[in-house]
């Protein structure tokens, strides 16, 4: 076990990608993330500056930066499925990304007229990276690319050699080792990114005591992004997590639920609400999945708790809206 890992710090990057039927449009507003220039930028200075602090050695800091965007080269670009791709980043003097769990990273076009709405302002857009804090120089984001969403579709184009604009690390939930004795993660398509640096980072913990559900939708079976890592740490670790796929379109001799997830598969596979502060349920997806199951967030806030976990009797304590 790393240092890094027993001090909260773990990722792997992925795309925004959408739940089951159909993908969402990227906004053209940017608005939402010049957020950084203000309390959020300053929670992640300072996690920013704690992470270093407290790194090893043999690496005082990490080559991101909460306040400014920094270009990295692409390194590699390995394919996944039809439509999704992982891009490999080089990161200087062969650094780790020292990213917080759970953190995520915004990025712009490194070409500043490259990538703008129609009122000429950049584009910039959150991922959550699927390479570990502690990988020495490398980043990697898995994304997926929509017809309409026009920075999946610049960062397709990019070929090896060509830079990405990257800013962060941006901080969600200050995750701590067996602060709940179940945590249930919710997800749909590239959604799962946040919740794979959970677990990811959690079970190889020797510590760990708590036991982890994850419940992931996609279209198709071969929409199941990670699905091999995945697979990996639920063999590896039976009793600290179980994995529930749900598809809409399922192949023949599928054994899994199909459709959306629904209130009655909830109850059936997640750790009840009556567990109290035990208990913490993560989601992350397309806006009409969130708000199905938990509510709309609002803007930056959580927003109010509703839709089906709500109707189970969670609290607003008890669910976090990545």
């Amino acid at each position: 076990m790393s240092f890094l890992r027993s001090a909260s710090t773990s990722v792997r990057l992925l795309t925004r990608r959408a739940y089951s039927t159909g993908a969402p449009a990227e906004k053209s507003s940017n608005s939402p993330y010049y957020f950084l220039g203000a309390g959020v930028v300053g929670l992640g200075a300072y996690f920013y500056l704690n992470q270093s602090q407290a790194t090893m050695s043999t690496q005082e800091k990490s080559p991101l930066d909460p306040n400014n965007f920094v270009d990295f080269k692409l390194k590699k670009i390995i394919p996944y499925n039809h439509n999704t791709s992982t891009f490999v980043f080089e990161l200087p003097n062969n650094e780790a990304s020292l990213l917080p769990v759970t953190s995520c990273l915004v990025v712009k076009s490194s070409d500043s007229a490259a990538l703008v709405d129609a009122k000429g302002k950049p584009i910039i857009r959150p991922y959550t990276p699927i390479s570990q804090p502690d990988e020495k120089g490398i980043l990697s984001l898995l994304v997926k690319k929509y017809e309409n969403g026009n920075a999946s579709k610049h960062i397709h184009s990019l070929k090896e050699g060509d830079t990405l604009a990257v800013k962060g690390p941006i901080p969600k939930w200050p995750y701590k080792h067996n602060e709940f004795d179940e945590i249930a993660l919710i997800g749909g398509g590239s959604g799962i990114t946040p919740l794979y640096q959970v677990i990811s980072h959690a079970l190889p913990d020797p510590a760990n005591r708590t036991k982890f559900t994850l419940v992931y939708s996609n279209v198709t079976e071969a929409d199941i992004l990670l699905r091999s890592e995945i697979d990996a740490l639920q063999k590896k670790y039976p009793n600290k997590l179980e994995v529930v796929y749900a598809l809409d379109k399922p192949p023949a001799g599928w054994t899994g639920p199909t459709g959306f997830i629904s209130k009655d598969l909830l109850k059936k596979v997640v750790a009840p609400a009556s567990l109290n502060e035990k208990v913490k349920v993560f989601i992350c997806g397309p806006p009409g999945q969130v708000a199905a199951l938990a509510g709309q967030k609002d803007g930056f806030k959580q927003g109010e708790l509703s839709g089906a976990l709500k109707e189970l009797g969670y609290t607003e304590d008890q669910v976090f809206k990545f």
